[in-house]
């Protein structure tokens, strides 16, 4: 029997079998059962429905870790409108270019993040203006709670197949102007699917949102939790004192965590006398760069949690790999810590390789470095309006798999471990950060002669943003403008967290003989006392 795969049939479950379970705990310290969660989004997709919303139409999200968000997906998808959150660390100008590209027409917004939209409200195919708190917003906004206070809970439900897209993602723009990555009902089911399995999500989890929701629907937590009909307790920001009190008063059991919140972690652990677990046990997922050994240990040891490494891309899910793999180690060897550090073995139902420039598998030697390239149900169908890096994504060395961009060896266990990038991308604190960006902007500075810009070891983030300078002037000893104007300067111009944290002066930067600069070398010269040339601490 076949039954469409839809992502409106999570909150469904939820309803129907956990109607009177508590869903949410809000940060306005409101609770929610899980009928009353359904009842708000059901009064949403009306008042959306009403406002002329309807399948096919993109509903943009600017908020943080609050019901609304959930709401206002679960609303806007029930209606066949396709989810597209917004990363809210962007700029005006950035979520201009977003906004244009998958014609959006609502943007539901939460009112600390509303003035980036009314920036650039006369310049986006938007008409439909919703906050949180219209009180606290500049221009005309529409109250979240009276415009669904107005209306029943009763809307048309339209036709929907396991084909329609239903979500658009954006990547962070690492290679040119942001690509929308179009998801549907299917590919985010499935990977829903996934990582409720290998993430090990059950009805009585308490999940703590750390993980952005903006980020791929919250690595598809927001339909996996929802799903299972475990609890939500949202957060309006990340901070080691709220996370580590959140886990004692909620009882929380599961939270995701980059590599750079887990170092924010241990050192309020270091500073403080402060509980590390509820009742529950706790069990923590990061991804990106692999933390380093010293900060498993701690986590896994002293805080007594048990940390699960995975990988993907926004175009993958995300996740299509984890280094939970405890048949290659034990829970208190010594050995996990080298397994725990890899990006792993493939997600069910995943086919991942790792391949050489002609498309063959590299042998499982811990040594030879190809391409991680995959297939799987979970992977993206395609990029908005962009079929040519569609066509390339999926068929540069393998044809139908997606290339991650990411180089990479296996080892005798099948197990990958990424080495170096085939794009110039940094990966800082979670974040992509596009190393062509920044040296785009600092060009535009007037003593900046020449520029590149790696990714550069870094405790707190993984890694972090360096560029190496040629001054106008000719001379690194008096480049006659220092190092933290550049700095500056790069925050002014770019999203806070694009900004360059490290300059070096060079008289010239190494180059091939065409003229183009070797990056390569300049990595060696910085991972030098380094495992690998990736962010792992």
């Amino acid at each position: 029997m076949r039954r469409p795969l839809l992502v409106t049939q999570f909150l469904e479950r939820a309803r129907r079998n956990y109607g009177d379970q508590e869903a949410v705990v809000a940060t306005t310290g409101e609770r929610f059962t899980y009928n009353e969660l359904a009842d708000r989004a059901d009064r949403v997709s009306k008042a959306l429905q009403e406002r002329g919303i309807e399948k096919g139409d993109a509903v943009a999200v600017l908020d943080p870790n609050t019901h609304y968000h959930l709401e206002a997906a679960y609303g806007s998808m029930q209606l066949g409108a396709i989810h597209a959150p917004l990363n809210y660390r962007l700029l005006p100008d950035d979520l201009e270019y977003i906004l244009n590209d998958c014609d959006a027409k609502a943007v539901i917004a939460d009112y600390e993040l509303a003035e980036k939209i009314e920036a650039v409200r006369d310049d986006i195919p938007t008409d439909i203006f919703i906050t949180n708190d219209a009180t606290e917003t500049d221009g005309e906004w529409e109250d979240f709670d009276e415009v669904i206070d107005g209306v029943g809970p009763d809307y048309d439900e339209p036709e929907m197949d396991e084909d329609d897209v239903i979500t658009i993602n954006y990547t962070s723009g690492t290679t040119g102007d942001p690509k929308g990555v179009m998801r549907t009902h299917r590919s985010e089911t499935l990977h829903a699917y996934l990582t409720s399995i290998h993430q090990e999500i059950s009805d009585d989890d308490v999940y703590l949102w750390t993980l952005p929701m903006f980020h791929v629907n919250g690595w598809g937590h927001i339909y996996s939790i929802t799903g299972m009909g475990a609890k939500h307790v949202c957060t309006r920001g990340v901070d080691a004192e709220t996370i580590f009190e959140a886990i004692q008063s909620e009882d929380v059991s599961y939270l995701c965590a980059a590599p750079t919140v887990l170092n924010m972690l241990l050192d309020y652990y270091d500073s403080h006398d402060v509980e590390t677990t509820g009742d529950s046990d706790v069990r923590v997922a990061t991804a990106g760069s692999a933390p380093p050994e010293a900060t498993i240990r701690t986590v896994e040891d002293e805080f007594g949690w048990y940390l699960k490494h995975v990988y993907g891309a926004t175009e993958t899910g995300p996740l299509i790999t984890t280094s939970d793999s405890r048949r290659f180690f034990d829970d208190d060897s010594e050995d996990r810590f080298a397994v725990k550090k890899t990006q792993g073995l493939g997600f069910l139902g995943t086919d991942v390789r790792v391949v050489d420039e002609d498309g063959n598998d590299v042998p499982r030697d811990g040594q030879t470095i190809g391409e991680i390239v995959v297939r799987g149900n979970q992977v993206m169908d395609r990029y908005l309006g962009k079929p040519e890096a569609t066509e390339e994504a999926f068929n540069d060395r393998v044809e139908g798999y997606y290339h991650m961009g990411d180089l990479a060896t296996v080892d005798e266990n099948g197990m990958m471990r990424i080495q170096d990038r085939k794009k110039d991308i940094i990966i800082s604190g979670g974040e992509n950060i596009s190393s062509i960006e920044l040296e785009d902007t600092l060009f535009e500075h007037p003593e900046v002669s020449d520029v590149a810009v790696i990714p550069a070891p870094s405790d707190e983030w993984g890694e972090t943003p360096k560029a190496f300078v040629v001054p106008e002037s000719g001379d690194p000893d008096d480049p006659a403008v220092t190092e933290d104007e550049l700095t500056a300067f790069t925050r002014e111009n770019l999203a806070s967290y694009k900004m360059v944290r490290r300059v070096e002066f060079v008289e010239e930067l190494p180059t091939t003989a065409t003229g183009k600069v070797q990056k390569y070398e300049l990595r060696e010269q910085e991972w030098e006392d380094e495992d690998a040339m990736v962010g792992q601490g």
